[in-house]
């Protein structure tokens, strides 16, 4: 499927489904809206899948690893070997997603959208653009091409988790400099500049920091990325885990699939696909909001409120693996509670 195809196929969510939902909630023997946003993600859930009963049993975690060029200027504390070496992991099981994902009973899938080095190993999916963008301080990080590729990438992989029987879907991600990219797309995006988008990442110093938003600031003046134009941003600036991230989005819309972000380079991603097609933003959960500086002010362009605030900024998906038990026992309190009806108790009436 075309990156055009799919956003031709997209449909707003169910409404009328996400009204009865409310319904249902409100018989439920308990205070009208006692759990907040859990019932908010429920009737979320019920509105995308088009049921009263979804079902997100089978739920599946992408991570989408890629190296990027401007990593050169020295905006990281490590280098990006290090990509490759936290992707080998994921392979094995060994990282913080991993380990997070056996409590929430998701399945991690790590996808090679464009490291340096490769990973050899059964586990990784092989979807390689190029071996990491260029220095986007010196030229476009990668081809008009390329980011549509990348976008038509992750479509493509929300269709075969469709296919596989997945009804919930998180993005994660994987690779050294990606806070640096990210905060270049939100800055063009958002129109703010960059000292307001750009944070430590995994641990620069203030003067780090300052170099890094140079860095940006520099290569937003060289290329001029039209904020109208997505594709043009992620092209220039951006790198191809954000576009891989962002295709999942719109194959999860496309595949009435809730989509869980995880944190700032997650929401950055998600942004992408809701400024291709709006509609794509029903279909997405925010999981928690970052601790990166910008990570509440993405949520707020996506309109999206976070279930958990809880000064995470690790990324691979940890965030939205987080939320997983979360909605897990929304779900039950939604299709188990008994009623106001059955318990002969008279029903709340909401405060006018």
């Amino acid at each position: 499927m075309t990156l055009n195809e799919a956003l031709a196929a997209i449909q707003p969510i169910d409404a009328a489904m996400r009204q009865k939902a409310l319904e249902k909630w409100n018989a439920v023997a308990k205070p009208l809206g006692s759990l907040g946003l859990l019932e908010d993600a429920v009737m979320d859930l019920c509105a995308i899948q088009g049921t009263l009963t979804p079902d997100i049993a089978k739920r599946a975690v992408v991570m989408f690893c890629a190296d990027n060029g401007v990593v050169a200027q020295g905006i990281t504390q490590c280098g990006s070997e290090v990509t490759a070496i936290v992707a080998g992991n994921v392979c094995k099981g060994d990282t913080s997603v991993c380990n997070m994902s056996k409590i929430a009973h998701a399945d991690v899938f790590p996808v090679d959208m464009g490291m340096i080095t490769a990973v050899d190993h059964p586990r990784m999916r092989n979807c390689r653009i190029a071996a990491g963008t260029r220095d986007f301080s010196q030229e476009w990080a990668m081809t008009r091409e390329q980011a549509i590729a990348g976008l038509e990438t992750g479509i493509a992989l929300a269709g075969e988790l469709k296919a596989q029987g997945y009804g919930l879907l998180a993005t994660g991600e994987m690779g050294i400099g990606n806070t640096t990219t990210s905060s270049a797309v939100a800055s063009v995006l958002l129109e703010r500049p960059p000292v307001e988008m750009t944070g430590p990442g995994a641990g620069l110093s203030k003067a780090g920091v300052l170099h890094k938003i140079e860095v940006i600031q520099n290569a937003i003046a060289l290329h001029q990325p039209d904020k109208n134009d997505p594709i043009d941003v992620l092209a220039k600036v951006g790198g191809f885990d954000i576009a891989g991230m962002a295709g999942l989005c719109i194959g999860a819309a496309v595949h009435h699939i809730p989509c869980v972000l995880d944190g700032f380079i997650s929401a950055v991603s998600a942004l992408i696909a809701v400024k291709l097609c709006p509609a794509v933003g029903g279909y997405l959960i925010a999981s928690h909001v970052s601790a990166e500086p910008a990570g509440h002010l993405m949520l707020e362009a996506l309109e999206k409120q976070p279930m958990i605030t809880a000064g995470m900024r690790l990324g691979e998906g940890t965030g939205a693996v987080a939320a997983m038990p979360l909605l897990d026992m929304g779900l039950a309190v939604f299709n188990e509670m008994t009623t106001f009806e059955a318990t002969n108790i008279e029903a709340y009436q909401p405060l006018s």
